[in-house]
């Protein structure tokens, strides 16, 4: 899943790249990614961009009055081509929505997999978006230093892994990031967010714009098409499970949940600890 760090960086390309260029038609493959009816899609043909902002991991492109918002979720990718794609697409293929420029250029967004939550969004203003209107500060935000960050974990119940990854609370963090930042804090992913003491505050609140920074830093340097590969390569414990921990060597283990799963280093994170796998321990019962 597209996350704070890749999505910065396409808003940064698109913002300069996409400047200015005027939508001659807008085509969408598949209806169920769009969740607007009004203003219609057709409403953004004629306008010309005038700018790519992140929100949180939604991408916001603006064509005055209007803005074309758009969620990748965990399986959507937008590509700005030169030349629309050649090939006569699927209605069942992964493109869900194509904007072509008058200059020839096209922007395509595509999804892949089974998990089908690609968003699209027509709006007057960006907070018409209900995930949008929902954002907590921002994870890059300078004003969340230690003090704000603790504040808002002693708020909340749930675990170090759920609130850094829930959107309401911290925007832009998701799984594959919220594991890296626990690792680099040394803290474990199932520690409740509300019984840090201020040094783990500290840590977490340093992990978090270091990890995010550094991240943002290689995808802006990257081309946008080599993105996603790029992300898994510089992961240190996400998606690495039976790899050794590049910092202790300890083996990078797993905890599988219903839709998704979380990888940690027991040596760094839980003192030895290895947590059970909750989806193998119900098959077991």
């Amino acid at each position: 899943m597209p996350e704070l760090p890749e999505v910065e960086a396409l808003c940064r390309s698109f913002d300069s790249r996409l400047s200015d260029r005027v939508v001659a038609r807008i085509v969408v493959r598949s209806v169920a990614v769009l969740k607007t009816f009004d203003p219609q899609v057709t409403a953004l043909q004629g306008l010309a961009i005038r700018g790519c902002t992140r929100r949180g991991k939604f991408i916001d492109l603006a064509l005055p009055p209007l803005h074309l918002v758009v969620h990748l979720a965990r399986g959507g990718w937008i590509n700005l081509r030169d030349r629309p794609t050649n090939a006569r697409p699927s209605l069942r293929g992964p493109l869900a929505v194509m904007v072509s420029l008058e200059d020839g250029g096209s922007l395509e967004i595509t999804e892949y997999g089974k998990d089908k939550r690609l968003a699209v969004y027509v709006v007057r203003d960006p907070v018409d978006v209900p995930g949008i209107a929902r954002l907590g500060v921002d994870a890059l935000d300078p004003a969340l230093g230690p003090q704000a960050l603790g504040g808002l974990l002693r708020a909340e119940r749930g675990t170090l892994k759920s609130v850094l990854a829930d959107q309401s609370v911290i925007a832009g963090i998701g799984n594959a990031y919220s594991d890296e930042i626990l690792h680099a804090a040394r803290l474990s992913p199932l520690r409740h967010a509300g019984a840090l003491g201020d040094d783990e505050v500290e840590r977490l609140c340093a992990a978090i714009h270091d990890i995010l920074n550094a991240a943002v830093a290689l995808a802006v340097d990257s081309d946008p098409s080599a993105l996603k590969d790029g992300k898994r390569q510089s992961m240190r414990v996400h998606g690495r499970t039976g790899a050794p921990c590049p910092v202790c060597g300890d083996t990078v283990r797993e905890v599988s949940l219903a839709t998704r799963s979380f990888q940690y280093c027991p040596t760094c994170q839980s003192g030895g600890r290895v947590f059970a796998d909750r989806r193998l321990s119900r098959l077991l019962r």
